[in-house]
């Protein structure tokens, strides 16, 4: 195997919501040597770029996504995997609905075809409530009840 570091960028986005795109910069594959710097970015368009936020996943050759990272518009707020924590930045640019990934220090093991893909903050905010409402009904006892009569 050479030194050189295979790595595509596509872009994705939710199959549901239709005329909601991302465009991938570059579009093409990229090749990159070990310890050298990857940028990629995502352009949006069809929706409120700011509503949303922006992850970036990747897959490499004949195996699992794996996700890298989330994006939001205050970027303290950004959350990165432990396998690319100290090497990779997120940002993002709302006013011209961009979202950009900086993966320094490449290894071998970073060839993957990189996504980027959005998710809506509400959707989140869903899941997050339906996850607390779950644990909190789980823990009502179904069995041994007792009835008790006032009067």
């Amino acid at each position: 195997m050479t030194n050189t570091l295979a790595l595509l960028l596509l872009a994705f986005s939710l199959p549901c919501c239709t005329g909601q795109t991302m465009e991938s910069i570059p579009s093409s594959s990229v090749v990159k040597q070990p310890r050298e710097t990857l940028s990629l970015s995502c352009r949006g368009s069809g929706f409120t770029f700011s509503c949303c936020t922006m992850n970036w996943i990747r897959q490499p050759a004949g195996e699992a996504l794996e996700w890298i990272g989330v994006g939001y518009s205050t970027a303290s707020r950004n959350t990165y995997a432990s396998s690319v924590q100290g090497r990779v930045e997120i940002s993002r640019d709302d006013s011209n609905s961009m979202v950009s990934l900086r993966l320094s220090n490449l290894k071998p093991e970073d060839s993957a075809v990189y996504y980027c893909a959005k998710d809506a903050h509400w959707l989140k905010e869903a899941e997050r409530l339906y996850k607390n409402l779950n644990n909190m009904f789980s823990h009502v006892p179904t069995g041994g009840s007792r009835r008790y009569e006032v009067g």
